[in-house]
């Protein structure tokens, strides 16, 4: 598997279609490895005529894992949802930004239409606040801004992100149902679930992450002046039913940056359910198109 270089972070990534092609590059949310980025739907995006790029975040798959005990996770809970102080954390989501732009930077260069979704939505929004020549659209999914007082998860949502899964493979496959029952919007398939979470585990365990990204989303913290000075054209795609970030998150990241197009999709929750992939993909490749 190809790999790309951040100082001593190493990027483990994939492509798919023809490098010719203009770059796509897809980054996934909290503790999710690229393979979140299922591979019928990124040959669906490359067949509309993208070079596809997802990758592994640093401490997910097969990246780079931070050194040292993780910060507190309740501890950082508590700073998102409050505003309070946050610990010491070893990266922010400006280091994460810039392991994006070095994966498009091995993968061909850029500039490159910039996918992310949850999490990674909010990498796409550093990479388009602070590495604009790299960004030439943004599409953020399923996200928000940072502030304290819109996309709030639902206690129930967050109840079911905060517990740790189990370390043994099957007791992990059915927590990830659990959790995906509550966060994911009516589509969602169990027996799928259960097919990538098992994979997902196979290829690599690392319950550390959540800890080490939730640390560099509270350290961040509030985009939303930042996000005014996004000129890469923008589209803001949410789901009517995400309990997690609901769609206050995805109206606030539209509301400030500066003519984004805002999509809401019904029966869409956290989450990218398959029937869906039509309409996702029609929304992702004719933003890039007209971007272009």
């Amino acid at each position: 598997m190809p790999q790309a270089r951040n100082g001593d972070t190493i990027l483990n990534y994939d492509t798919f279609g023809d490098p010719g092609d203009p770059t796509l590059l897809l980054v996934m949310g909290l503790t999710a490895q690229m393979t979140a980025w299922d591979e019928h739907l990124c040959a669906m995006l490359a067949d509309e005529g993208f070079h596809v790029v997802r990758f592994d975040n640093r401490d997910c798959g097969l990246s780079s894992k931070s050194e040292g005990p993780p910060p507190d996770l309740t501890e950082l809970a508590m700073a998102l949802l409050s505003g309070s102080a946050v610990p010491d954390v070893p990266y922010t989501l400006s280091e994460m930004a810039s392991d994006a732009v070095a994966v498009v930077t091995a993968a061909g260069g850029g500039p490159a239409h910039v996918v992310g979704a949850s999490m990674g939505g909010m990498i796409a929004q550093m990479c388009a606040i602070e590495h604009p020549e790299v960004v030439a659209s943004l599409t953020s999914i399923m996200s928000t801004t940072g502030a304290t007082d819109v996309g709030q998860p639902e206690p129930a949502a967050l109840e079911a992100l905060m517990k740790p899964p189990p370390a043994d493979r099957d007791g992990y496959i059915e927590r990830s149902v659990e959790v995906t029952r509550v966060i994911a919007g009516p589509l969602v398939d169990d027996d799928e679930v259960r097919r990538s979470s098992g994979a997902a585990y196979d290829r690599s365990f690392y319950p550390e992450a959540a800890s080490f990204q939730m640390a560099a989303i509270a350290k961040t913290g509030d985009r939303t002046e930042r996000l005014g000075q996004v000129r890469a054209p923008t589209l803001v795609i949410h789901g009517a039913v995400d309990p997690l970030i609901p769609p206050s998150g995805g109206e606030a990241t539209a509301r400030a940056i500066p003519g984004a197009r805002l999509e809401v999709l019904d029966k869409m929750g956290h989450d990218l359910p398959a029937q869906l992939w039509p309409d996702i993909v029609s929304l992702i490749a004719d933003h890039a198109r007209s971007a272009a």
